[in-house]
């Protein structure tokens, strides 16, 4: 009996076959399916496969019970599925593309730019006009949306407002989102140690999960950072609670420490992580010593 089964297993299964590339591949896309799943989930496309599901489900009952109409319409539809899928998701496919796209997987590893790696993006200046401005009118409850921009060129979304190109003070922040004063809908975009436009739009976040006490802005917040790898600050209208978004993600209710630390964290000063940056740091080091 057993010698009869591990025939049968021996005869579709050859465990002599299997290779270490073998178990890389399974590994690769079990990996690659789970990011896929999870990124389904997060966005109305787990809406959509739902519905395709369904229509399986219907298909299959029309297979079993051999209705041959329902079987050749689902053929002649399912010959143009592909195509179909890729019209309907074609805002999450893009997003996701562009997701991928800011990795930068092989310039984290391999920088041979070395003299950028002690320049911050922006000042420490910057930094507490940015903190006192926010908390300046979160205790007001003045809304704001005020989005930072780290790698990823923000241009396309500095089109959508009004060019301005300013020094950041907390003074200006602070009447660029006063009420009833014309810069004060939408979003400001920094841009170094520079206020580079105002009243700019921003893309609204499809994310399914995210709590529905949120209201446009924060919306607005999450929707960029799903697109680029900016750094936006949020201050709510209705109750001054200070949030921060990036990647895809938003953490709300953050108190003057916390938001400095967030800003501090963005201006990425020298970060020695590749393994040629930590190459370089080390023939640095032994000349300086030899220098001695």
């Amino acid at each position: 009996m057993h010698s009869s089964i591990w025939n049968f297993i021996n005869q579709y299964v050859s465990f002599n076959t299997i290779h270490w590339n073998d178990l890389l591949d399974v590994i690769i896309l079990s990996f690659l399916l789970y990011e896929i799943m999870v990124w389904i989930k997060k966005t109305r496309a787990w809406v959509l496969l739902k519905g395709f599901a369904v229509l399986l489900v219907f298909i299959f009952v029309a297979w079993a019970f051999r209705l041959n109409t329902i079987l050749w319409l689902g053929k002649n539809i399912f010959s143009l599925g592909i195509t179909a899928l890729v019209i309907v998701f074609q805002p999450e496919l893009r997003k996701a593309l562009e997701q991928l796209g800011r990795q930068n997987i092989i310039s984290s590893v391999f920088n041979f730019d070395s003299s950028k790696e002690t320049e911050a993006r922006f000042s420490d200046k910057t930094v507490n006009e940015l903190v006192k401005a926010v908390f300046e009118m979160a205790k007001v409850k003045t809304g704001a949306l005020i989005v930072i921009e780290k790698k990823t060129p923000l241009n396309e979304y500095e089109r959508t407002g009004i060019t301005l190109d300013s020094v950041i003070t907390s003074q200006l922040l602070i009447n660029i989102f006063e009420k009833n004063t014309p810069l004060h809908d939408g979003a400001v975009i920094i841009r170094g140690d520079r206020i580079v436009s105002a009243t700019c739009y921003l893309p609204l976040s499809d994310n399914l999960f995210l709590s529905k006490e949120l209201g446009t802005r924060h919306r607005a917040a999450v929707g960029i950072s799903e697109v680029t790898d900016s750094l936006t600050i949020v201050v709510s209208e209705e109750t001054g609670a200070v949030s921060v978004a990036m990647e895809g993600d938003i953490k709300r209710n953050l108190t003057q420490d916390d938001l400095r630390a967030q800003l501090v964290a963005a201006q990425d000063k020298a970060q020695d992580t590749g393994r040629f940056r930590l190459w370089k740091g080390r023939v640095k080091k032994h000349e300086e010593n030899a220098d001695k």
